[in-house]
């Protein structure tokens, strides 16, 4: 295994971090506890979830993945051996969204932080966290795949100082470690850095978003902020949700994958998606890797990326994915893939 800085802090975490947002929906809490075990035999300490999963969100198991962990936890006594992150989820102001989390009033200010991450800690059996993320800003902005700023001008948003100034609280108190953003715009970025220099609040040392062969849109805005702020990103759906995996291709749909079971996940699915997917496939193929390897490999290579957020509903496939960091992509693979991204460029925002 590979391991890189954490920010501005002294932490070293996995070149591959383990995502768990199926476990309590696609995967028992025995395949869980599997998981975690191989992943630590293999190298990983990063373990990323959120007060939100399973996904997909629904009321009845909300909260089961970090249950899970907790139980993991509770049995191996290893909680100095792993990163531990989650995330508070943020309001939710869509009506076609779940608001079963505190009837989606879940903005981030004290009372909703407060209760957030104690009843985080609570199911993970944990008093502190590594790692504490904003799941995804308090305002309207671009988030999941909204293809334009919204110009939306909320009724109430919790100030980004005021939400930092509660985290504060919790590094003080010993339950957080360091913070994080997810699913922000560079526009959040900039205030969050800029009210952590001007008023003494905490620095946030990690953005968790989407990364891949489709959605290389962290590049445009936000990869500054990791070269000149030391800001890392946490990259996401590093296999656009199995697409670039190639077990979708020619419109398959494989027995208990994710698309197969929901039809909610639609991010990666426009043609211009399945098009790019389809050459970058045949790119690995001709090359001798598997397009797991090729995707997963190329995201290693990324000087901003801290961690390779990574997951897997079976244990073939975490081992494919953690084997990645011994890939090594040569010059005409990686022009290949450039040549791809010229053709089509971000087909999946």
């Amino acid at each position: 295994m590979k391991y890189r800085k954490l920010g501005h802090t002294d932490i070293e975490v996995s070149l591959i971090g383990l995502g768990t947002m199926t476990w309590g929906e696609q995967n028992s809490e025995a395949d869980a506890h599997q998981q975690l075990d191989y992943a630590l035999a293999h190298g990983v300490n990063l373990v990323d979830t959120a007060e939100m999963y399973p996904v997909p969100p629904k009321a009845e198991t909300q909260g089961r993945t970090e249950t899970y962990i907790g139980t993991w936890l509770a049995k191996t006594k290893r909680r100095q051996d792993i990163v531990l992150a989650s995330k508070i989820a943020g309001p939710v102001r869509d009506p076609k969204r779940p608001g079963h989390i505190r009837g989606g009033k879940t903005f981030h200010d004290r009372k909703n932080l407060t209760q957030a991450l104690d009843e985080s800690l609570k199911r993970l059996q944990t008093d502190y966290l590594d790692l504490y993320q904003l799941h995804w800003p308090d305002r309207t902005t671009m988030t999941f795949g909204r293809g334009a700023y919204p110009w939306v001008k909320d009724d109430y948003t919790v100030p980004i100082e005021e939400t930092l100034s509660v985290l504060q609280d919790f590094v003080r108190q010993g339950k957080v470690r360091h913070i994080g953003v997810s699913n922000e715009t560079p526009w959040g970025v900039a205030r969050f850095l800029r009210h952590a220099e001007l008023d003494g609040l905490p620095r946030i040392v990690s953005i968790q978003n989407p990364y891949n062969l489709l959605n290389r849109l962290y590049e445009q805005g936000l990869s500054e902020f990791s070269h000149h702020d030391n800001v890392g990103l946490l990259a996401y759906s590093p296999l656009a949700m199995g697409m670039l995996s190639g077990k979708y291709e020619n419109g398959a749909r494989p027995a208990g994958a994710r698309l197969t079971l929901f039809d909610r996940f639609t991010r990666y699915s426009s043609p211009q998606s399945v098009a790019a997917t389809q050459e970058y496939v045949e790119l690995a193929r001709r090359h001798g890797l598997t397009p797991t390897q090729l995707a997963l490999a190329w995201v290693n290579t990324r000087p901003f990326v801290t961690s390779n957020l990574i997951g897997a509903t079976t244990l073939e496939q975490l081992k494919e994915n953690i084997d990645s960091v011994g890939v090594t992509l040569d010059e005409a693979v990686l022009a290949g893939i450039e040549a791809i991204h010229t053709r089509y460029p971000n087909p999946a925002p």
